[in-house]
């Protein structure tokens, strides 16, 4: 069996991108879920960081901040991760209410703001280098969470918007990416079909060429051979042998 030079990767883009959308969809219609996907996300996003982060750093002023930030983060996601579990458990008559929209709201808050301020203290005061894009992206964080502070009537029902427009974006990408997957999986088909063609040919071709010769043209037409028998005093005497 020849080995398989392009996997199926491309199926496993375009299911991830059909359940990317139906992801996306669900906090649209459930408010609950927002609060679950917020919360796994950032709690997440906090832990993984935590090994790679201490590991690094050198200066244990940047060490201290980062770990402070942390454990903040990780409080406020469990936070939303219990309000999330809840609105499942109870389903279509939980109502979060006014004060778990602020927290929720002022969760999100505090998580991008700190986050940019944590950068720039780190950038600016403790020596930490950083890159164009870092930069222009925590820009972004504090600009946003700065936005969500003043909103007067900012509700859960953004963030599920937003995060449908990611959805929807990355299952762009994905199946596009498929596409182009599946496109080099039938090139290669094609041409595995082509190369077993050929072959095919070549082998028929190679038959007709190399015909054997007929066995009955090396047998004799008679029944009978007749050897010479030459004496020494020069009286050929054939002998019939049966």
């Amino acid at each position: 069996m020849q080995k398989l030079k392009y996997g199926y990767g491309w199926l496993i883009k375009w299911v991830l991108a059909a359940i990317l959308i139906g992801v996306g969809l669900a906090p649209v219609f459930a408010n609950g879920i927002v609060y679950l996907i917020s919360g796994i996300f950032i709690v997440t996003f906090s832990l993984l960081r935590v090994y790679p982060l201490l590991k690094t750093l050198k200066k244990e002023g940047l060490r201290t901040l980062n770990l402070v930030e942390i454990i903040l983060d990780t409080i406020l996601g469990g936070l939303l991760l219990y309000v999330g579990v809840r609105a499942l458990q109870e389903g279509s008559s939980w109502d979060p209410g006014s004060a778990w929209g602020l927290v929720y709201k002022y969760s999100l808050v505090f998580v991008l703001i700190f986050r940019s301020i944590v950068f720039f203290y780190s950038v600016t005061f403790l020596g930490e280098k950083t890159e164009q894009p870092k930069f222009w992206a925590h820009i972004g964080l504090l600009s946003l969470g700065s936005i969500i502070s003043v909103l007067k009537d900012f509700t859960p029902k953004w963030i599920a918007w937003m995060l449908l427009v990611i959805a929807v974006l990355g299952a762009i990408y994905l199946a596009v990416d498929g596409y182009f997957g599946y496109r080099n999986y039938r090139k290669y088909q094609a041409e595995l079909n082509a190369d077993k063609v050929k072959k095919v040919k070549a082998k028929k071709v190679e038959k007709n060429v190399s015909i054997p010769s007929s066995p009955s043209a090396d047998k004799p037409n008679d029944q009978h051979s007749i050897l010479v028998d030459k004496k020494d005093d020069g009286n050929d005497k054939p002998t019939i042998i049966n």
